[in-house]
């Protein structure tokens, strides 16, 4: 197991599960700030730990990022909403505990649990295999380093290679990425390692031919089953930007095909632009 995670668990004598993020936790955008993968993956942590069953699916998780997240110690918080015969609801808070005292709520999440059956009878529209232009790279790299891919500017699918700055440009995007860790010593589960990569779709969408320059403020998840093995990608499917504000879709896939969506809301974050052709994002994963 990797000693990789986002963060390590700490004791408490409340006896409160809570959670100290590592160096590997860091933002992209503020060195102090805990990134939004992690933010996310500990709602599905939480979630899924206390209401999680074998008979129901996490069919949608949508996180509400409203507060940089600081490198303090975090903890979580759910509650039940609905709890039906097909359909639960469970909200979850992500608290943080400064050192000078007192609670802040840094972000918060819903996520409802479907009970899964089978498919009414019936035949419904998909999209035609042909126009899937999602392909899992041949070769896969060792560790958790993520491969990209953008397209050409007349559509053709572009290749596969782990450098950013070979596709700081404004064609549509997709990774191929391994979900890290969220606690040390602690393994993910499916939908865990879905949550964590989904948050991916801001930066295949958000990213142009300047880097990225919007911050996404949310994440909704949507899957009709839980990803197979430990890599999966998102692709970009649609973005709409005005005003400061965009709107984004981007699909997900594992080595079996297409298991869900991810959407996300972002806005403008300019004054902190991140330039992929001159911030290493290699570094982190040397360093773990």
């Amino acid at each position: 197991m990797t000693t990789i995670a986002f963060f390590e668990p700490v004791d408490d004598p409340s006896g409160e599960a809570r959670y100290r993020p590592t160096p590997f936790a860091a933002s992209a955008w503020a060195a102090d700030a805990v990134t939004g993968p992690a933010v996310c993956g500990l709602v599905a942590l939480a979630v899924e730990a206390e209401y999680g069953t074998d008979e129901f699916l996490p069919a949608r998780c949508t996180i509400e990022l409203f507060k940089a997240a600081p490198q303090e110690v975090t903890s979580t918080r759910n509650r039940a909403i609905r709890s039906g015969g097909r359909i639960r609801v469970v909200d979850t808070e992500i608290v943080q505990h400064p050192a000078d005292g007192g609670e802040v709520v840094v972000a918060r999440g819903t996520t409802v649990f479907l009970r899964t059956s089978v498919n009414p009878p019936g035949e419904r529209w998909h999209r035609p295999a042909e126009t899937v232009t999602f392909r899992p790279p041949t070769t896969t790299p060792d560790g958790l380093a993520p491969l990209f891919s953008s397209d050409s500017p007349d559509g053709a699918l572009g290749e596969w290679d782990p450098t950013m700055a070979n596709h700081q440009n404004g064609n549509r995007k997709r990774i191929w990425t391994r979900a890290a860790p969220l606690v040390r010593g602690t393994e993910l589960t499916p939908f865990q390692r879905a949550v964590i990569s989904a948050e991916s779709a801001s930066l295949m969408s958000n990213w142009g031919s300047e880097g990225i320059g919007f911050i996404n403020c949310d994440l909704t998840v949507a899957i009709s089953r839980l990803p197979q093995g430990e890599r999966i990608g998102v692709e970009a499917d649609h973005h709409v930007e005005h005003d400061g504000v965009s709107v984004s879709t981007t699909g997900l896939y594992d080595t079996g095909g297409m298991f869900g969506t991810a959407l996300v809301t972002a806005v403008n974050n300019a004054a902190s632009q991140i330039d992929f052709t001159t911030v290493d994002t290699t570094k982190r994963y040397r360093e773990g």
